[in-house]
């Protein structure tokens, strides 16, 4: 018989001696105690709060288009870019626009020269009351046109209404674009104004908040910060393309300006509280959505697995749905590496 026949014959005995040791023993044969620590069920009235996400916006928006369309000349400001209230942001190619209005002015010279005819030959009794009033109509008629001329000049540049930013450049110098459509995105950044962050909900959560509850949120870009909050408003209807309905916090970051679109969590303080029991995190094993379990010791050296229905989690604990009937205590230590048949030593 060679070497390696009596290894194989080796590993087999090993293998097959392994298989017949019981399971949760030592390689003396002994069973395993798990040390485990044990702490009393506590339940105590928790504030409900609701946790959503949403992105950072400004409480005023505003889209800037030109009254009327045409070709764009220039658009003065850049994505990113800061102004200040009365700042030209862009302009309209306005050589058809001028020129209408020379129009405009020349229907009403003429038209002035018309009436003022008219009104000597009424005087002379050569025109009608009727050819008087006629003329008159056509001088208003040029005057208003005029005026609309004139009016449509004015706009065909772009003022900012207020000191903000500019989000995102919708179109570009040299496109032909229609009265009405938007050029230029931007946020207001006035002291009355203030940033918010707009979070979905689901209608459940929607029918519990209230406008003015406070709320707690952190942002990405500053992940070593948290900043209060409180509910602006929740809009009436739901948003059709992610299918939630839309809540608008309203921060107070002091001096601190964070990008548009930066992404946030929050948590709402709804007012109401409950009786919930809480569990150390240590105690929960199997977590899986809304569902875990914990144990339970039974007897002296025995464990018993609990399902448990979990409600919500803070930085140290597990609030549960259940009230846990009927149990006292529960495994606070080692619950990782316990099972139904563990033998466990309770220490202090």
């Amino acid at each position: 018989m060679n070497k390696t026949q009596l290894t194989l014959i080796g590993l087999t005995s090993l293998l097959f001696a392994c298989k017949d040791k019981p399971k949760n023993t030592s390689p003396l044969g002994q069973p395993d105690i798990v040390s485990v620590k044990v702490a009393p069920v506590s339940s105590f009235g928790v504030t409900n709060s609701i946790q959503a996400t949403g992105l950072v916006g400004t409480e005023n928006e505003a889209n800037y288009s030109f009254k009327i369309g045409g070709v764009i000349r220039s658009i003065l400001v850049d994505e990113g870019q800061f102004f200040k209230k009365g700042q030209l942001l862009a302009t309209l190619n306005t050589t058809e626009i001028a020129a209408g209005l020379a129009q405009a002015d020349l229907e009403v010279e003429k038209a002035t020269r018309d009436y003022g005819r008219a009104t000597n030959l009424y005087k002379d009794s050569v025109f009608t009351l009727e050819q008087l009033q006629n003329t008159k109509t056509a001088l208003d008629v040029a005057k208003k046109t005029s005026e609309a001329a004139a009016f449509n000049q004015r706009y065909a540049k772009i003022y900012a209404a207020s000191d903000g930013f500019v989000t995102k450049k919708v179109a570009s110098e040299g496109e032909v674009i229609g009265g009405g459509m938007p050029v230029i995105m931007t946020n207001s950044t006035q002291k009355s104004d203030g940033y918010l962050l707009k979070v979905g909900v689901t209608d459940q959560e929607w029918a519990s908040i209230k406008a003015g509850q406070s709320a707690f949120v952190s942002l990405d870009g500053y992940p070593d910060q948290q900043f209060q909050a409180t509910v602006l408003r929740k809009l009436q209807s739901a948003d059709a393309a992610i299918g939630s309905f839309q809540v608008e916090l309203k921060l107070q970051l002091g001096n601190l300006r964070p990008a548009t679109g930066m992404f946030g969590k929050s948590a709402i303080q709804t007012n109401t509280s409950q009786n919930t029991t809480v569990i150390p995190f240590s105690a929960l094993v199997e977590a899986d959505g809304e569902t875990g379990y914990i144990f339970t010791p039974k007897g002296t050296d025995r464990v018993r697995k609990v399902p448990v229905t979990i409600l919500k989690f803070d930085n140290k604990n597990v609030y549960l749905k259940d009230k846990l009937e009927g149990i006292e205590r529960i495994v606070i230590s080692n619950s990782a590496y316990l099972n139904e048949q563990s033998t466990v030593k309770i220490i202090k």
